[in-house]
């Protein structure tokens, strides 16, 4: 646990959640009790969706009013923490703990919230294959987390106490760092109670002066990634991989732009994997001297919020002599910029709703 949570807070830090402005100091606290079922994305994980699970949402927001740019850009959304309990009412998954940063944003007057947060989670039964061979969804105590709540809210109906109801979407999955990873997605409704720290105080949401409009050159991109994942056959092991991805940008205005761009893989995975099937599987026809470098081609988008942005990539394999989950692949994942051209980036590579790795990156914008 105490692993989770140094992990948790180098990311928050990293993405710089925490505010340490003079901008007003107004804290909301929520609790949410939810229930639901854990979906049949996949079919190999129909045997573990046996039962209902639940659990408790907790957080804490604290408002936006305007004192920086963005605040307003984004219709003054809170930033904060949440953690999550889900007792997945199955012996074989077990119960899960989540640690999250999370902003909420406001629909309809501000009485629709939408909280979007990511995470890490700790889940207490993950695969082993004397003592719990049939979790297959899981196969680490660590897990990649994301959790979405749709609300109803409304706040400081009578002596700072409010009420939210909604939905909610909670997925875990390793991004493919240990095998297996089949991962779950829990849909719930949930309900719960808010409480306003500082109910007596109201606070004016600033309109910034307009800066005009952003106008920059094309802007050429270098980014260094790497990290560790291991292929769906169990035990094979761990591999460490590194991308190198090359692009150009063209800012659209003051929170867009487009890329274009080209990545170069080389993923030690794969290498073991032909090594692998072309010993394991002679019907396969895999050549063990096939090369298991790929290089792909790609468009994307970057959403620039402060001093972090939102990425998402939509790519295609122009070299691929191994067929590994097919052509196509996406990319999303936030970056967090150190002065105008120096960044750092930690993305999700998967093929679809399938997961290849997670990517921590440094990059530099010319």
């Amino acid at each position: 646990m105490r692993c989770l949570l140094s992990l948790f807070v180098f990311l928050t830090s990293f993405f710089g959640l925490c505010q340490t402005d003079d901008a007003p100091k107004d804290f909301v606290l929520d609790a949410n009790q939810f229930y639901g079922s854990i979906l049949l994305h996949n079919p190999d994980i129909s045997h573990l969706i046996t039962n209902h699970p639940g659990g408790v949402i907790l957080g804490v927001s604290r408002k936006t009013y305007g004192h920086k740019e963005w605040e307003a850009d984004f219709g003054y959304p809170d930033t904060g923490y949440t953690f999550v309990y889900q007792n997945t009412n199955n012996p074989t998954l077990g119960e899960h703990f989540g640690v999250y940063g999370h902003y909420n944003f406001y629909f309809f007057k501000r009485n629709v919230q939408l909280r979007v947060a990511q995470g890490l989670a700790y889940t207490n039964n993950p695969y082993d294959k004397d003592e719990n061979f049939r979790n297959n969804a899981y196969g680490s105590h660590i897990l990649s987390s994301t959790l979405l709540m749709l609300n109803y809210h409304k706040e400081n109906l009578f002596a700072g106490l409010g009420v939210n109801a909604g939905l909610s979407f909670i997925h875990y999955s390793n991004a493919n760092f240990k095998a297996p990873n089949t991962s779950t997605n829990t849909f719930a409704i949930n309900f719960g109670l808010i409480y306003n720290l500082d109910e007596e105080t109201n606070y004016e949401y600033l309109v910034p002066e307009p800066k005009g409009i952003i106008t920059e050159p094309v802007r050429y991109n270098l980014v260094l990634r790497g990290g560790a994942n291991e292929s769906d056959v169990i035990n094979m092991g761990r591999y460490g991989f590194a991308t190198i991805s090359a692009y150009a940008d063209k800012r659209l205005g003051k929170r867009n732009a487009v890329q274009l761009g080209t990545d170069i893989f080389f993923s030690n995975f794969i290498k073991e994997l032909i090594r692998y099937q072309s010993i394991a599987f002679p019907e396969l026809d895999v050549d063990a001297d096939t090369d298991y470098k790929r290089v792909g081609l790609f468009l994307g988008h970057e959403l620039f919020v402060n001093k972090m942005s939102v990425v998402a990539q939509l790519g295609y394999y122009v070299y691929y002599p191994f067929d590994f989950e097919g052509r196509m692949y996406n990319r999303i994942g936030m970056k967090r910029y150190f002065g105008d051209k120096v960044f750092g980036a930690i993305t999700l590579k998967s093929h679809g709703a399938k997961a290849e790795a997670i990517e921590f990156g440094i990059g530099i914008r010319l």
